[in-house]
């Protein structure tokens, strides 16, 4: 398939080692059959609903930043105000609900849930994810956001973990790109939800505008998720591309 458009250009990369939580920025990542080294390996679940708890459901969780320990182990959990969380005894108490911070089983799936009126946000609809990992889609391991399409919106509203150059590349879905070293196979157009609506860290307000734009002008969708075709690397600088066009 020829390509339509110049390859693109990785201007960031991040993970997130704990599902809906703040992640970490990093130069460089490394990229296996389930994604980026530590991305959406741990989360917490509630104990009462057995559900993973989201910030859909808990907008909270997006006050507090997730670390990965190189070594292996619980990741390092900080709240906004600089305090450090550590066991289910103390997320519990920030959280006032029944919470357990588990890791990925490698034959375990998580089961997640989304209002399906974002604004009123009530009827809501449950379905499980991929096997051993908190990431919530089968067809979505690693997100691709392009700048363009981003524009004057908070980034951290669409926690991507690769941010490129130009757009998202719709026209790259069921191809498998070059990414460093890696290979993706382009899977999804990411249908955006509740999420992008939730206030952060940094004065990132409320905004249900934004998830109104994308419904209204994008047919629900910005950026694109893919599943790993071949492990690798890829860091800041590195080339996203069409792997059938030689380059």
């Amino acid at each position: 398939m020829a390509q339509p458009h110049p390859p693109r250009r990785v201007v960031g990369l991040w993970r997130y080692p704990v599902k809906s939580l703040q992640g970490e920025r990093l130069e460089r990542a490394e990229i296996g059959p389930l994604g980026i080294e530590h991305d959406r390996h741990w989360a917490l679940l509630d104990r009462s609903t057995g559900l993973v708890l989201t910030c859909r459901r808990e907008p909270r969780l997006l006050f507090a930043t997730a670390r990965a320990e190189p070594a292996g182990g619980p990741p390092v959990i900080t709240l906004d105000d600089g305090r450090t969380l550590a066991g289910d005894d103390e997320l519990c108490a920030w959280l006032d609900r029944d919470v357990h911070l588990a890791e990925a089983d490698p034959h375990g799936r998580g089961t997640y849930e989304n209002p399906l009126d974002p604004e009123g946000e009530t009827n809501w609809v449950r379905w499980q994810g991929p096997e051993g990992t908190f990431h919530d889609s089968t067809r979505t391991l690693v997100s691709i956001v392009g700048e363009d399409e981003v524009g004057s919106w908070e980034l951290c509203r669409f926690r991507p973990n690769v941010l490129v150059t130009g757009s998202h590349g719709v026209e790259l879905l069921g191809a498998e790109v070059r990414a460093g070293t890696a290979r993706l196979t382009v899977r999804k157009a990411i249908d955006r939800c509740v999420v992008v609506t939730r206030p952060q860290p940094g004065g990132v307000g409320r905004d249900l505008g934004v998830l109104r734009t994308i419904n209204r002008e994008r047919g629900a969708v910005l950026g694109v998720g893919a599943l790993v075709a071949g492990g690798g690397s890829i860091a800041v600088g590195d080339v996203v591309a069409d792997a059938s066009v030689p380059g």
